[in-house]
C-alpha cells in the first residue's frame, strides 16, 4: 500500500476508503494532502494499487469532516506571488477535478464542519451524506477572498439560489439546509448514514463495472457544466483576491484574530 502522511486508506472487496487524518487540525488540507487526495482520486478505478476499485468513500476524523485550508498553508498563501497563486490554484483545482472524474462513483460522508474547500469537495462527490448538525460555510468572503476555484463544482451541484446566497454571504448553513438545497442526499446519525453509504456501495458492487464508469463519464460530460471551461477564469480571480488589498487585509486580521477593516462594529 501507499504510504501517505495526511489521509489514510483502506481498500477491501472494491470499496477504497479513504479518510483524511489530521484530526488535530480539523482534518484541514494543505499542499501534501492536495497531492495525496489528487493521487488517490485520479488512479482509483484505472491504474496502480487501486485498479480494481469500485467505489471511493471519503470521511474524516475526529471532530470534523474538514475545515478548509490549513492554517499554515493559508499564511504562505498570504505572501504568495500572484504567478504563485495561480500555480497553487492550478494544484487546488487539480484535487476538485479528480474526485469529480474519478472513474469510480465518489460517496462522501461528511460529519461536524466542512467549511470552505470541504463543501467544495462535497459538491464534486457523486453521493453526499452528512450527519444530523453538520455545518457548511463557504468561508471565503469573510477573508476578502472568492470561492473561485470550487465554484463551478459548487454550482453544478446545488441549487443556485442557495449557492448564490451563501456564497456571497459567506453565512454558516447546516446539514438539513444543505440537503433542501441539494448539496446532500440524505442526513442522519452516524449510525443511518453508515447504513445508507452500506447501501449505497451493495448497489455499486451489484452493478455491471464498466457500465458504472461509463454512465459517471456520461452523466458528467452532459449534466453537469465543465469545471474546465472556468479553469482560467477561477485561477486567476483566486490569485488576484489573495493578492489584493482586501485578500491581505483579511487573512492578516483572522491570522491577528481581529475584525477586518471592512466588518462595521455593532
Amino acid at each position: 500500500m501507499a504510504s501517505f502522511q495526511r489521509i489514510r486508506t483502506e481498500f477491501n472487496r472494491g470499496v477504497l476508503r479513504v479518510v483524511l487524518a489530521r484530526p488535530e487540525v480539523r482534518n484541514a488540507f494543505d499542499v501534501q494532502t492536495m497531492a495525496e487526495l489528487t493521487q488517490v482520486f485520479s488512479t482509483a478505478g484505472t491504474k496502480g494499487e487501486f485498479t480494481t476499485a469500485r467505489a471511493v468513500l471519503l470521511s474524516g476524523e475526529g471532530k470534523s469532516f474538514c475545515a478548509g485550508a490549513d492554517l499554515e498553508y493559508m499564511k504562505s498563501m498570504a505572501v504568495f506571488s500572484r504567478d504563485e497563486n495561480k500555480q497553487d490554484a492550478e494544484k487546488l483545482f487539480a484535487m476538485f477535478d479528480s474526485v469529480r472524474t474519478c472513474a469510480v462513483p465518489v460517496i462522501v460522508h461528511a460529519h461536524g464542519h466542512a467549511m470552505g474547500g470541504a463543501v467544495g469537495i462535497t459538491a464534486c462527490a457523486d453521493i453526499a451524506f452528512a450527519e444530523k448538525g453538520t455545518l457548511f460555510r463557504f468561508s471565503e468572503v469573510r477573508l476578502g477572498i472568492a470561492p473561485a476555484v470550487i465554484s463551478s463544482f459548487v454550482l453544478s451541484k446545488m441549487n443556485p439560489l442557495w449557492a448564490r446566497r451563501w456564497m456571497m454571504t459567506g453565512e454558516m448553513f447546516d446539514a438539513d439546509q444543505a440537503l433542501e438545497a441539494g448539496l446532500l442526499h440524505f442526513v442522519g446519525s452516524t449510525d443511518e448514514v453508515e447504513k445508507q453509504s452500506d447501501a449505497v456501495i451493495a448497489a455499486i458492487l451489484e452493478a455491471a463495472p464498466e457500465a458504472v464508469k461509463v454512465t459517471k463519464r456520461l452523466v458528467n460530460d452532459v449534466g453537469f457544466s465543465k469545471p474546465g471551461d472556468v479553469r482560467l477564469r477561477a485561477v486567476e480571480l483566486i490569485a488576484e483576491r489573495r493578492t489584493s488589498a482586501e485578500g491581505q487585509e483579511g487573512l492578516s486580521s483572522f491570522f491577528e484574530k481581529r475584525e477586518p477593516n471592512w466588518r462595521a462594529k455593532p
